[in-house]
């Protein structure tokens, strides 16, 4: 990604405090919390999870198909 400039950065910061996306069920994967109780996750595990997908640009269910992979694999 290329460097911006102060003017561009200034502007997408404008942009993105104004218009700060809301994660939910968008259709993008994002589970709400809500949906997260209906799951049966506790509030940790919920905040672990959306935490962890935000941070990896990830959905929820890739992060939860990751970690049934590695219990997998180290189970074997």
């Amino acid at each position: 990604m290329p460097d911006l400039t102060e003017e561009e950065y200034d502007a997408l910061d404008e942009y993105w405090t104004k218009n700060t996306p809301k994660i939910g069920p968008n259709g993008t994967g994002f589970v709400s919390r809500r949906e997260a109780r209906l799951f049966g996750l506790d509030d940790l595990s919920a905040d672990y999870l959306l935490t962890k997908a935000i941070a990896d640009h990830k959905t929820p269910a890739q992060i939860i198909n990751e970690m049934v992979r590695e219990r997998l694999a180290a189970a074997v």
